[in-house]
């Protein structure tokens, strides 16, 4: 039985862990899963996927330690479970889609690198974070170490893991191990900001999401994200997006600070003028 439960709403999909009996540590079989629920989520339409646990409850203890004891006698078995942790964690990075980790309760060990895969991580007064391989006597795959050294830098890095200590949210937005804390209704400050990501253009952030991997891995210039720029300057899109800016209002007169759905205000320049254009 999956301990995952997807909806999708909106083009907003809901991935959550519901399996509260062990703060949602997830077994082998979990981290195989998690690659065919992110593609399934985006063959259903999902323009962005929040990952998160229950209500109230953990986001993820980390990994299921009752998958463990087969380790001190099996070598395969220590591989195929750092592998499957892989497969997962990777799939969820190379996500076509924006993907943001509501983080309640605990994110320790895996669950933490569970976050850390997501674009985007969001902490609740609750949360608790930890890199704790240390405290069992093992350590984390090396993809796994250059994620959280890319978030937080070598020295914040080295006190996580070196520590195996916890960080609440409002500390882990101070060092960048999450991008913002909210003290009070996490789920609806998430459900905003996928709301405002949903209404982009779904090529366009597939492009940027490739653009931002290549500039963290840092790669200044790639000859694909060229071709995918001229592309998207002749899509359909950008000609349906500039036609419906252009198309006179009648329902309502907003205020002059008041972008359309999805869009900044300094997108669009004055009022009458697109891209350096009055009409």
């Amino acid at each position: 039985m999956s301990m995952f439960d997807l909806a999708i709403d909106a083009g907003i999909a809901r991935l959550r862990l519901d399996r509260p009996q062990t703060r949602n540590a997830v077994p082998l079989a979990g981290w195989i899963e998690i690659g065919g629920l992110v593609d399934r989520a985006v063959a259903e339409g999902a323009r962005v996927l929040i990952l998160a646990g229950l209500p109230g409850g953990a986001f993820c203890a980390g990994a299921d330690v009752s998958d463990f004891g087969a380790f001190a006698t099996d070598e395969d078995a220590r591989s195929r479970f750092r592998l499957a942790i892989r497969s997962g964690l990777d799939r969820l990075r190379d996500a076509p889609i924006p993907t943001i980790a509501m983080i309640e309760g605990a994110a320790y060990g895996a669950g933490l690198a569970l976050g850390i895969a997501c674009d985007l991580r969001l902490a609740g007064p609750g949360a608790q974070l930890a890199a704790t391989p240390a405290k069992l006597g093992i350590s984390y795959p090396q993809e796994d170490v250059h994620r959280l050294v890319a978030l937080v830098g070598v020295g914040q890095a080295s006190r996580l893991l070196l520590s195996a200590g916890s960080v609440d949210g409002r500390e882990a937005e101070r060092i960048g191990l999450v991008e913002r804390y909210f003290e009070s209704d996490l789920e609806g400050e998430a459900l905003v900001l996928a709301r405002h990501m949903a209404a982009n253009d779904p090529d366009s952030l597939r492009v940027l999401k490739r653009g931002i991997a290549l500039a963290g891995a840092g790669v200044v210039s790639d000859p694909e994200q060229d071709r995918s720029f001229d592309a998207l300057l002749g899509s359909d899109a950008l000609v349906q997006r500039l036609a419906a800016l252009r198309k006179p209002r009648t329902s309502f007169v907003p205020s002059p600070s008041t972008p359309p759905v999805g869009v900044a205000r300094d997108e669009l320049g004055p009022p009458g003028q697109v891209e350096g254009r009055t009409s």
